[in-house]
């Protein structure tokens, strides 16, 4: 995978990689490869024009993390047959971690699964032709963990003369929220740390950065009491778990793209429905061989079917929709972290809006 130089940011669950978000190589180590911008790749399964059903052939996508809960939309829509209903032999969901802007721009995927801190700064840094055509969670899950009796850390003011943990791939991320939020960083101690919470249980720092749907529940799990200050609603909101795919297969396979969307939105339909039965598909097929559990899969699926994925704009418009204001916001955060990008250079919402105009019943996704 190609290494973005920028903005970082990790999660690591117990025993397992640290996760980069926010860069060009997120979360499990890869091997590295050049990207050449300007190859034409010309192998793109074409679209029927026929008045008969849509076949698309074999299709990728790349997940940024290992086949956990954060992924059950896309496990529901394989399992379902929905990828095979939309037109596809089969779809290869790529275990992460790993670069979605990367795989997108050598062709050697169809949709990569990111964020739009890291698919800004590839396109700002480095001209990559590639756009965000949706989004699954409307709000980011980064947040300031703390504990009841550790730090107790509510609000932003309650940050002064707190000892921070932040890991360095997160710092630039830390720093661009004490910036957009007026935080004068020698009011508290940012201390470096590696990414297993247990100095934040044992009291050793008031705070962590954490993630909503890893540290936050392995400190309930625990019976620690933990207490989040999530970033997306003090200053720092950006769209996660984006769908990236090439200029190229934008304007060229549109057919094939909007295949994948609406079998992805059928998915994540019946995943938000019933969240724990979405664990359970996980546990027993997806990720079995993953050691996860059933209490922490079921919590972190009920956490994105309630709290990140659904949002008035979507109970409006559709999921996966990434209205005007939210891609100003995403645009002002990556403002806030030093990358100059525009919303037209980061974000084309057409194909989902001609999904939505042929297919109006996948708007109510929770009939």
């Amino acid at each position: 995978m190609t290494r973005t130089q920028g903005l970082t940011a990790h999660r690591s669950p117990a025993g397992r990689p640290a996760r980069r978000i926010l860069q060009g190589r997120r979360r499990r180590r890869g091997r590295n490869h050049r990207v050449d911008f300007l190859r034409d790749e010309s192998s793109t399964p074409a679209s029927s024009a026929s008045a008969g059903p849509a076949s698309f052939g074999t299709a990728s996508i790349q997940l940024s993390w290992i086949k956990n809960t954060e992924f059950m939309g896309e496990f529901l829509a394989d399992s379902n047959g929905d990828f095979t209903k939309a037109g596809f032999d089969s779809v290869d969901l790529i275990a992460g971690p790993a670069s979605a802007e990367a795989g997108v721009i050598s062709g050697t995927v169809d949709l990569g699964i990111g964020n739009a801190i890291s698919t800004g700064t590839v396109i700002a840094n480095e001209g990559a032709p590639i756009k965000i055509i949706g989004a699954t969670y409307q709000k980011n899950p980064f947040s300031i963990l703390s504990l009841a009796k550790v730090g107790n850390i509510k609000t932003l003011a309650d940050l002064k003369g707190k000892k921070i943990g932040v890991q360095a791939s997160n710092q630039s991320l830390w720093d661009a929220f004490l910036k957009v939020n007026n935080i004068d960083p020698t009011s508290l101690t940012t201390v470096p740390v590696e990414y297993d919470p247990t100095p934040l249980f044992n009291g050793e720092v008031d705070g962590w950065f954490s993630y909503l749907t890893n540290e936050g529940i392995d400190a309930d799990l625990k019976g620690l009491g933990p207490v989040n200050l999530p970033l997306a609603d003090n200053g720092l909101p950006f769209v996660a778990e984006t769908f990236t795919a090439s200029d190229k297969e934008i304007s060229g396979d549109r057919a094939k793209l909007k295949g994948l969307l609406i079998a992805e939105i059928k998915g994540w339909a019946a995943a938000i429905k019933d969240p724990a039965a979405a664990a359970k598909l996980t546990i027993d097929k997806y990720g079995a061989d993953l050691g996860l559990t059933i209490a922490k899969e079921t919590k972190q699926a009920t956490i994105q079917s309630t709290d990140l994925i659904v949002s008035d704009d979507t109970a409006k418009n559709g999921l996966f929709t990434i209205s005007d204001k939210l891609q100003s916001e995403s645009i002002k955060t990556l403002a806030a972290a030093g990358v100059t990008i525009t919303a037209d250079k980061l974000f084309d919402m057409s194909l989902l809006s001609e999904v939505y105009a042929e297919n109006p019943d996948l708007v109510n996704y929770a009939k």
